[in-house]
């Protein structure tokens, strides 16, 4: 494992989680509850958490419709309003209060307090598969830095930050930002231990009909393959590519799995890849 001095000797674990995760009970009891199996084996955890279904939720209260590109929101003024009250207000403090009830310190923030998360204005970008002109995401930013030393010191608090997907310029501007790019940058600053990308689904399927058809350990040859083959679509793109990136900064201890089951997290960080009881999908280099 990496030595992590900001955690004191202890490993870490950064957690992403996904805001369709939160919606589901059986998911949200078993996040908990893995979370707390970290704690008692001695380590430290970090989460950074989107909000995509709770925003569009309160989009449709209001009666906006989220406009997306290639699965990518475009954030007006507006849309960053309703973003800053979805993830910031409602997601994360019922994530803490949910790490509460099983008697956890969790300490809610977002990326601009303290300056967690530094970010800029993203410039109008191509998009593959949306022709030549390059579009405008609004108030959408990319991650320039992240504050390790404050996150550290949460953790030597023995707090577990709860960090919403929002990001700050130093003139003050705040962003909304994408939880997958965001969660690896907090990685490799931290050079943390594992890295736990958690979806609903719990993995990559062959054919998400077939429980049995769990790939449980993928590379990036094998991920372009499936990307080509379209058995890795939508958002899990994203995530696999990003994932990738952290392999040559010798952080191998990547996985993407749901949280419903007990014991998962902790088989995982015990490194079991040849558990029976793990279903989840390990990305490696080889």
């Amino acid at each position: 494992m990496n030595n992590n001095s900001s955690s004191q000797s202890k490993p870490l674990a950064v957690i992403k989680v996904g805001g369709d995760v939160l919606l589901n009970q059986a998911q949200r009891e078993g996040l908990a509850q893995n979370i707390l199996d970290l704690h008692e084996l001695n380590w430290n955890v970090i989460i950074l958490h989107g909000g995509g279904p709770q925003v569009n939720a309160l989009q449709k209260q209001l009666g906006i419709t989220p406009n997306k590109v290639a699965g990518r929101r475009i954030t007006s003024e507006t849309d960053l309003t309703i973003v800053k009250q979805a993830i910031a207000g409602e997601v994360n403090v019922n994530l803490v209060s949910l790490l509460r009830t099983v008697g956890l310190s969790a300490f809610g923030c977002h990326g601009a307090s303290g300056l967690i998360i530094e970010a800029q204005k993203r410039p109008p970008m191509i998009v593959s598969g949306e022709g030549d002109t390059p579009i405008d995401f609004g108030e959408v930013g990319d991650v320039v830095s992240i504050n390790t030393e404050l996150l550290s010191g949460l953790l030597q608090l023995n707090q577990i930050p709860v960090v919403a997907t929002l990001g700050m310029d130093s003139n003050g501007s705040v962003y909304n930002i994408n939880a997958d790019t965001t969660v690896i940058e907090i990685t490799r600053s931290l050079k943390a231990d594992l890295l736990l990308l958690i979806t609903e689904v719990g993995g990559i399927y062959r054919d998400i009909n077939d429980a049995d058809s769990l790939i449980t350990s993928i590379n990036p040859e094998k991920i372009k393959a499936l990307i080509n083959e379209g058995i890795i679509t939508d958002g899990m793109i994203p995530k696999v590519e990003e994932a990738v990136k952290l392999l040559v900064d010798g952080i191998d201890s990547i996985v993407i799995a749901s949280a419903d089951k007990r014991g998962l997290f902790k088989a995982i960080a015990r490194n079991k890849k040849n558990d029976a009881e793990i279903r989840a999908t390990r990305i490696c280099s080889e």
